[in-house]
């Protein structure tokens, strides 16, 4: 059975990711500070408790991983803070720089030599961030652009492998990432994403003969909606 690590795996897009993948017969070794294996009705899940913004932790979880012999990475775990530049604490810079980018990179570089022995697969949840500029998202939207751009170079300089590497850009997705926002995504159904739509584009590129590779994937909901919350 072919093992897969999801980052970001304990809720919302990378829960769903982990979910799917499971029902797809992979095991799934699932990373977050908080991830239990009863979040999952499979004996093929297996958790690994780490604090991704953390340097020390997640090169711990690096060491662990490697020898697992994995056949994909998913790099999902992320969060975005949406303010004016000043008002952001150093901390909360920090800590979204490591964990968006950081993190994957360092995880990337634990398992490439596996991904690439084993023709798996390498797949960024970037942000629709990653390819436009948005007021009170410098920070979010440069570790977004910054993956994007990690991922790109990745795929030219591993193309002589069977790695096949994808950055999935997702447009505003229902989940707990805006738990701690001013603003969330619309009620209405066209006017969102849901975390199964971004699960869905990770089973299609699975699905494609190993020949052909999405190297970017980028979802929209149908149309624009954003809803700010009471405060």
């Amino acid at each position: 059975m072919r093992k897969v690590v999801v980052t970001g795996a304990s809720s919302g897009i990378g829960k769903e990711i982990a979910r799917r993948l499971l029902l797809l017969d992979y095991e799934v070794i699932g990373v977050s500070r908080s991830v239990k294996k009863e979040y999952f009705e499979s004996q093929n899940f297996t958790p690994l408790q780490a604090d991704l913004t953390n340097e020390t932790s997640t090169i711990s979880a690096c060491k662990k991983l490697s020898s697992e012999d994995v056949y994909m990475l998913i790099n999902c775990a992320g969060f975005g803070r949406f303010e004016p530049h000043e008002e952001l604490s150093a901390k909360t810079i920090t800590s979204m720089v490591f964990l968006n980018l950081t993190a994957p990179m360092l995880l990337t570089n634990a398992l490439l030599r596996d991904l690439k022995k084993n023709g798996g697969y390498l797949i960024n949840i970037n942000s629709i961030e990653a390819l436009r500029s948005s007021k009170f998202a410098g920070v979010y939207g440069a570790t977004k652009a910054g993956l994007k751009a990690f991922g790109d170079s990745l795929f030219e300089e591993t193309r002589k492998s069977a790695l096949s590497v994808t950055n999935i850009n997702p447009d505003m997705t229902q989940s707990n990432f805006y738990n701690e926002l001013r603003f969330e995504t619309s009620q209405h159904e066209d006017e969102k994403l849901l975390a199964s739509d971004i699960a869905d584009a990770v089973e299609h590129i699975l699905s494609m003969r190993k020949g052909a590779v999405v190297s970017e994937y980028t979802i929209r909901s149908l149309n624009f909606g954003i809803s700010k919350k009471r405060l």
